[in-house]
């Protein structure tokens, strides 16, 4: 801002380093077998990505693609079928290997067919050794795919986390957004996913959509609640280059826009507050909980440990020195030429684009991924991993956020937590504590 308080809408941190600090790794490119080799095995976590939409939202930065002509879905399930027996081999029979958690991710997963899901499912139990039935499995959705057969299929095979996208329950507001979709629609695949019996409902709704008010802001959240989901997403709106409202309108004026800053701050503080009033827990600036829901699994954003294996050309994998995935891109004709490049592909054995993970970047990882939690960080935590303390590691840029008044002064004795106003300003915030190395990576940066 004006004043010198970092923008409060800079970057959405839900991992780092940011995928646009990786690069192509040297040749030869490391094996997944010496990757994973040391790495603990005990609480894996999958995730299965599916770029495939039937629309792409204006909004949309997302690798995905719409529609898949030719059999691409099977060449591309034929692919992750590939990898998946690849990235087992790697973890190798040394030891038990165990995930504790899985989600299908997109892209629309429910793009594919209740057949298509069906084989999606099989590879993640039969060649990666994942039961999903004993372990939390979330999967999106979208209001157009969102289809009885689907649904019941992925209910039986174990989900218990069905997350679909609203974004706005007012037409008006989803064309503005380059969604098109009717109420009707919505509230019919919605009533679809409460049959199901899966336990936890995800809507997600954003904020800062051209024309959009108070008072419609309020229809959209209060048509939310009417179906009491477990969980609610509030997004704000960014408009990014190469997506469609970037092209409709420039990203770098609407970033600019002082008044947009502000008309975004006052939505959110008006869902968050209106949340809270109807039974809601804050779990980050995004994320609401039902206060009587039980999580069923670790929240999507508390990720500080690592190993996380990624299946698919937009997912990416963790491990405790490498951060690894496939190339990314924005445009379509790029994207296109990467799924295409990926459904070619024989050998899975080796990671080709990343970035490595050293002490420092740790430290930063868990810093960062702690405090945009609204429990925010235990000391102790920190400190028997890292044998110091995230005041000492970080003294500038906490003493930054104290003199912000983004630190919570009555927090408990031992944990490190945001104000409600550091929360408000997280996609501010997050970008502050990015390392220099990251910073530069990311800004060098060409978007395709």
């Amino acid at each position: 801002m004006s004043d010198g308080t970092p923008r409060p809408y800079r970057s959405y941190v839900y991992a780092y380093p940011h995928k646009t600090a990786y690069r192509p790794l040297p040749d030869p490119a490391p094996t997944l077998a010496g990757l994973w080799r040391n790495e603990p095995k005990d609480a894996l976590s999958l995730y299965a990505h599916i770029p495939f939409c039937e629309v792409r939202c204006g909004f949309c930065n997302l690798f995905t693609r719409i529609g898949a002509p030719d059999e691409l879905t099977t060449r591309y399930l034929d692919a992750l079928d590939r990898q998946a027996t690849a990235v087992r081999e790697a973890l190798g029979d040394e030891e038990p290997v165990r995930f504790a958690t899985a989600a299908f991710g997109g892209g629309t997963p429910t793009f594919l067919s209740a057949d298509e899901l069906e084989r999606l499912c099989d590879i993640a139990e039969k060649r990666m050794g994942v039961d999903l039935r004993a372990v939390p499995l979330s999967v999106e959705t979208s209001p157009a795919t969102a289809t009885a057969d689907r649904l019941t299929l992925l209910a039986e095979r174990g989900a218990t986390r069905l997350s679909i996208g609203v974004q706005s329950f007012v037409e008006a507001e989803a064309r503005a957004a380059v969604r098109p979709q009717r109420r009707a629609d919505v509230e019919a695949a919605l009533g679809r996913i409460r049959d199901t019996g899966v336990p936890v409902l995800n809507i997600d709704l954003i904020y800062g959509i051209d024309g959009q008010t108070e008072d419609s802001w309020r229809s959209s959240l209060d048509a939310a609640l009417a179906w009491r989901p477990e969980e609610l997403y509030l997004y704000p709106l960014y408009v990014r280059p190469l997506t469609g409202l970037g092209r409709i309108s420039p990203a770098e004026r609407r970033r600019a826009d002082r008044e947009w800053d502000e008309l975004r701050l006052r939505l959110y503080r008006y869902g968050r507050d209106h949340l809270l009033g109807q039974g809601y827990e804050q779990v980050s600036m995004r994320m609401f909980r039902r206060a009587d829901s039980v999580p069923l699994g670790p929240d999507d954003h508390a990720c500080q440990t690592d190993g996380m294996i990624g299946l698919g050309c937009g997912a990416r994998s963790y491990t405790s020195a490498l951060h690894y995935s496939f190339d990314y891109a924005v445009d379509m004709r790029e994207i296109r030429s990467i799924i295409d490049t990926y459904t070619e592909t024989e050998d899975f054995s080796r990671a080709e684009v990343g970035r490595a993970v050293d002490e420092e970047e740790a430290r930063r990882r868990h810093l960062l991924q702690s405090l945009l939690q609204a429990d925010g960080l235990p000391l102790t935590g920190y400190e028997e991993r890292f044998g110091s303390s995230p005041f000492a590691d970080f003294s500038e840029e906490l003493g930054r956020f104290e003199a912000l008044g983004w630190l919570d002064g009555d927090a408990p004795a031992g944990l490190l937590r945001l104000s409600p106003e550091g929360l408000a300003h997280s996609d501010g915030l997050g970008p502050e504590l990015f390392s220099p190395s990251v910073r530069a990576a990311m800004a060098a940066y060409e978007p395709k």
